[in-house]
């Protein structure tokens, strides 16, 4: 298997990712964390993946997404932190004034969970974000020791897998996710 992330800018694939099986169920689509929380609320079915058929046209993308060969297996939301609800979250700090860009989500595919997909993802992501001027990339995975997460509550990753990926942690929040706390993680520019 060999792994490609690019920018998630085919819509059908971000689709397959993180939209419903039937389009007007009212779904995440990654949005929870992108948009403001009201907005968030407001949007019902359908106009969830319209808003995000724009975001996936806008520059930058709202993520990237991984691929083996030309199927689509995994996504992961990736933005500038000040254009998320990262920006203003009391739970989750802001370190700094620095150029930072945000990893809130992972997925991984049924049917390809297990095969170490999330590796590439997370590194595909820094790298996007790095290419568009990120001085820092943080994500907010939860700090299990290694305990099992919960599923659904997996998309926030470990934070083993970003350590894994060369990030450290930076600090605690006051966040929990399926019990367990959620650190910020770091992975500084690559220097030259």
């Amino acid at each position: 298997m060999q792994i490609e992330v690019r920018p998630a800018t085919v819509f059908a694939d971000v689709a397959t990712m993180v939209g419903p099986k039937r389009p007007d169920a009212n779904v995440c689509w990654c949005l929870s964390y992108r948009i403001p929380s009201k907005q968030n609320q407001a949007l019902v079915g359908v106009q969830r993946g319209a808003l995000v058929r724009q975001l996936v046209e806008e520059d930058p993308p709202p993520g990237v997404l991984a691929y083996d060969g030309e199927e689509v297996v995994g996504w992961a939301g990736v933005h500038p932190r000040a254009d998320t609800t990262f920006a203003r979250n009391r739970r989750i700090p802001s370190l700094d004034e620095r150029v930072v860009w945000s990893v809130w989500c992972l997925r991984v595919r049924p049917g390809h969970r297990g095969a170490g997909i999330s590796h590439p993802l997370l590194a595909g992501a820094a790298a996007f974000a790095f290419e568009r001027g990120a001085e820092v990339v943080e994500g907010y995975p939860v700090d299990n020791r290694g305990e099992k997460v919960d599923l659904t509550m997996a998309y926030v990753g470990t934070r083993a897998l970003f350590e894994a990926a060369g990030f450290t942690k930076a600090a605690d929040t006051t966040s929990l996710l399926n019990g367990f706390p959620r650190v910020v993680m770091r992975l500084e520019r690559p220097t030259r």
